[in-house]
């Protein structure tokens, strides 16, 4: 028999529990841990109606082999992330964005790709009638060869090194601002700056180049939508922390220069940040590292206690109670 998935109106997406408690709190933040479908629609978050400025998230993958961290997959998980998508809109500001990372799945057993990313992520912006700011991909540089069988064993496939992640917000122009995240320049364009010549004129794609177009200082350059990442970091305090204790590492941890990009992007300090899906919740510690507060949700017990250690240095050679 189906399970039926119910839209997040129907009491019938709540979970019988409704437990939760608070892991740990910080100068500017506070980790929940429990299921965000009951945290969300608790009391204590009426206070945050209509004032969250970034809801920044990675939900659980929409994996074939069941996680640690817990993952639903195929219909039910498309329609369990469409169930927030109304409560999202009434918690953030109206200049607010939603960030949400949706990674690639594979059809179980073969070696085809499947469209349940996609199929969630339009699922979730049409619900909510919400607007796409702008479409973004994360490169995992140093990612593994995945899916094995694929790569590695039969080599008909190449390394799945890319995610999606969708910038959506309930109005056209939601707050951002692309200065906050400039690039370094490069050697050339030093240069270009420093003699003030370019060589203006039309381009072969017709594109008009002015004679000062390029020789405005605006202390870097502008960043793609191509974010390339490392996620092979082994050394930050958590997985110092975990190892030290024998303590489960969270196996899909997000680099830190995703939420840092979006939150520099999208938010000013004092603003709040909320992820509901938090995991080993990095976006929280970017989030107090630059100065927002910030409200995270994690449902695994021993992933919300253990990711106190990114920010206290004081417990990081103790083990947790």
């Amino acid at each position: 028999m189906e399970t039926e998935i119910h839209y997040i109106k129907d009491k019938s997406f709540y979970s019988n529990s409704k437990k939760y408690n608070v892991a740990y709190k910080t100068k500017n933040g506070i980790l929940y841990n429990g299921l965000s479908e009951d945290i969300l629609y608790s009391r204590i978050f009426n206070k945050y109606m209509g004032k969250v400025n970034l809801i920044f998230t990675s939900p659980p993958f929409p994996l074939n082999r069941k996680k640690k961290y817990g993952n639903k997959n195929g219909e039910e998980y498309k329609l369990w992330i469409a169930n927030f998508v109304d409560r999202f809109k009434e918690l953030l500001a109206p200049d607010g964005s939603i960030v949400m990372e949706i990674v690639n799945a594979w059809n179980r057993g073969s070696p085809t790709m499947s469209t349940l990313g996609i199929e969630t992520f339009l699922e979730f912006i049409n619900k909510g009638d919400l607007k796409l700011c702008e479409e973004f991909i994360a490169y995992y540089k140093t990612r593994l060869p995945t899916p094995t069988q694929w790569v590695n064993v039969e080599r008909i496939r190449v390394k799945d090194a890319l995610t999606h992640i969708w910038w959506m917000s309930k109005t056209e122009k939601p707050k951002a601002n692309n200065l906050k995240v400039l690039q370094p320049y490069s050697e050339s364009m030093k240069y270009l700056l420093e003699i003030k010549k370019y060589n203006s004129g039309k381009r072969p794609s017709e594109h008009h180049i002015g004679e000062k177009s390029f020789l405005t200082d605006n202390g870097g350059s502008i960043p793609s939508n191509l974010l390339a990442v490392s996620n092979s970091k082994s050394n930050d305090p958590y997985l110092k922390f975990c190892k030290m204790n024998n303590i489960p590492i969270h196996p899909a941890r997000m680099p830190e220069e995703i939420p840092t990009f979006f939150i520099k992007l999208l938010t000013d300090p004092g603003d709040i940040v909320l992820d509901p899906f938090a995991g080993s919740n990095v976006t929280g510690f970017v989030a107090e590292s630059l100065g927002r507060k910030w409200i995270s949700i994690e449902a695994n017990s021993i992933y919300a206690k253990s990711s106190k250690s990114r920010f206290k240095s004081t417990i990081r050679g103790k083990a947790l109670e």
